[in-house]
């Protein structure tokens, strides 16, 4: 029995890593970079102390930023792959050393059950699915790593400690809140240790504040007294959506958010429980004050950079949640017994907590899953427009579809697919694609060409003879929509006196035409012009009329 209270857990854990790395290399198969990556891959690309230290958003990049661009001189741009990989191993290392962290405290059935809940982390899908997050999630190992570190107490472990969290800050400024953890835990064990160890935490913090007087004082930053005074409302339901999250309860949809009540339930029910017990026996035990510094200062932090988007269920800030709020729990616990049955019903609360979460996962791999569709739809049309399209282009949200590619611009992209190779659908594969992407090809395409109209009226001849010969024109009967093939060059649309039409064009899409100018008027002439591109595609003109038009090339 004692072999198997021993190793079973690690067995245990070891299948639950693998099975949830397979997971999430399986989610994410077919999807390719995302969003905030793309200031890294066209705006970060060069050598340079701005490209390394500048920040993103308020965070502090060193480390992600030299990842990416590890990661592109060695395997390109063609696949995103590598850096899913390499977040789903740093996920797994993280629950390890959590693991780690809570055995030494409650035993390794709770560790077990605690790793296993922040591998399959639906709620936090956001972290778990997009490799710009390994920001976070490095952060967030290197300090566990850190307060491991510090379990030791000596030499040896203070030195790991300090390195531990000057990586920590080298991810993002999460580092911050595990500051605050070594700090107190110096200032703890300063009559055992003394103050002289302060080291541990002054070196890191040095590092960072000559970081912040370089450049990260230009970061952006939303601090105001309305969110300082809104901030204890914004820490409780932090806490509060964060037990919801381990506990299976957080449901974070896509595009919204809810008010974690149940969260708020338990944890209320935890502070009555806590509180009895204080009564009991009074006093935390020393590891308690350092977690909770760290859980204090990320929430507060948080809050004060508060705006809409940054809501305390969005799924980005449920990681680090989670994670702070199982290292306290650990904490309290510790010096509790559990007995058999105990162990059983939290275990049977793990894998149901587990089994609602992976779902949550599941729909934020949709959310992730639309989005590089569309990304690789709109590269593909910005290649396929290469020739003549402005170098100054850029992918902006009307255009795209999306707000995530708003740092693509094309001479910077086809420069860096000149060195590095293309993510983009093919031609022949943006017709096997979605409608969706097929459909924001065909808009990308009519603004990057550019496909363009003008209009003369009181000039048309379409009641009579085609400015033409037959054999280059068509005429539409009035009174229907007729599908017209149409070639790159200038197109002759003429319509007869009468009512305004429609001209409406498509290329990928079906059944529908993305491309579409309303209220043409009747008794003029419109001279459609398609360049010429790199896709032998054709394209598809509707016109569509109460009187006759003619179509001539």
């Amino acid at each position: 029995m004692d072999w198997i209270n021993r190793n079973a857990p690690v067995v245990l854990l070891g299948i639950a890593t693998a099975g949830a790395v397979a997971l999430m290399l399986f989610l994410t198969r077919e999807m390719t970079f995302l969003q905030d990556t793309w200031e890294f891959l066209m705006n970060r690309r060069e050598l340079t102390a701005d490209a390394w230290f500048r920040p993103h958003n308020e965070h502090i990049v060193v480390i992600p930023v030299a990842i990416e661009q590890l990661l592109l001189r060695v395997f390109g741009m063609t696949s995103a792959t590598p850096e899913f990989v390499l977040l789903a191993i740093a996920e797994a290392v993280t629950a390890i050393l959590l693991f780690v962290y809570v055995r030494r405290r409650v035993g390794p059935w709770l560790a077990l059950f605690a790793a296993v809940i922040l591998l399959f982390l639906g709620p936090a899908w956001e972290v778990l699915l997009w490799p710009f997050e390994i920001s976070f999630v490095g952060s967030v190992l290197f300090g566990v790593a850190m307060l491991l570190a510090l379990d030791r107490n000596d030499r040896r472990g203070d030195i790991a400690a300090c390195a531990f969290l000057c990586l920590s800050f080298g991810f993002s400024s999460i580092g911050i809140s595990f500051a605050a953890a070594a700090a107190v835990d110096v200032f703890l064990k300063r009559r055992s240790r003394g103050l002289s160890r302060s080291w541990v935490v002054a070196v890191p913090v040095a590092l960072y504040a000559l970081w912040y007087l370089g450049w990260g004082m230009d970061a952006e930053t939303h601090v105001s007294l309305r969110n300082a005074l809104a901030s204890p409302r914004f820490v409780a339901e932090s806490a509060a959506t964060a037990v919801a999250s381990v506990v299976g309860l957080g449901t974070n949809p896509i595009g919204g958010s809810t008010q974690p009540l149940w969260g708020y339930a338990i944890l209320v029910g935890l502070v009555i429980v806590f509180a009895y017990r204080q009564t009991r026996k009074p006093g935390f035990v020393p590891g308690f004050w350092p977690v909770a510094a760290a859980a204090a200062t990320n929430w507060f932090l948080t809050a004060l950079n508060q705006v809409p988007g940054r809501d305390p269920s969005s799924s980005r800030y449920q990681y680090m949640g989670a994670v702070l709020v199982l290292l306290l729990l650990a904490n309290l616990l510790q010096g509790v017994r559990f007995g058999r049955r105990a162990i059983v019903a939290m275990g049977m609360l793990a894998t149901a907590a587990v089994a609602v979460n992976v779902v949550v996962l599941e729909n934020g791999r949709d959310n992730f899953q639309f989005q590089s569709e569309l990304t690789r739809a709109d590269l593909g049309a910005l290649e396929i427009a290469r020739r003549t399209v402005d170098p100054q282009f850029s992918l902006t949200p009307e255009i795209a579809g999306t707000p995530t590619l708003i740092d693509v611009r094309a001479d910077k992209y086809f420069e860096a697919v000149r060195e590095y190779g293309s993510p983009a659908y093919t031609p022949s594969e943006l017709v096997g694609a979605p409608d969706y992407g097929r459909r924001q090809a065909d808009i990308v395409l009519s603004y990057a060409l550019p496909v363009t109209t003008t209009t003369t009226t009181g000039v048309a001849v379409a009641a009579g003879s085609p400015r033409g010969s037959g054999r280059d024109c068509l005429t539409v009967p009035g009174d229907s929509a007729s599908e017209l093939r149409v070639v790159p060059g200038v197109t002759r649309i003429e319509l007869a006196p009468g009512p305004p039409a429609s001209i409406s064009l498509r290329r990928f899409a079906t059944g529908e035409y993305p491309i579409v100018a309303d209220d043409t008027p009747g008794n003029s002439v419109t001279l459609l012009q398609v360049p010429y591109d790199n896709a032998p595609q054709p394209w598809r003109l509707q016109v569509t009329a109460s009187q006759r038009a003619r179509v001539c090339r």
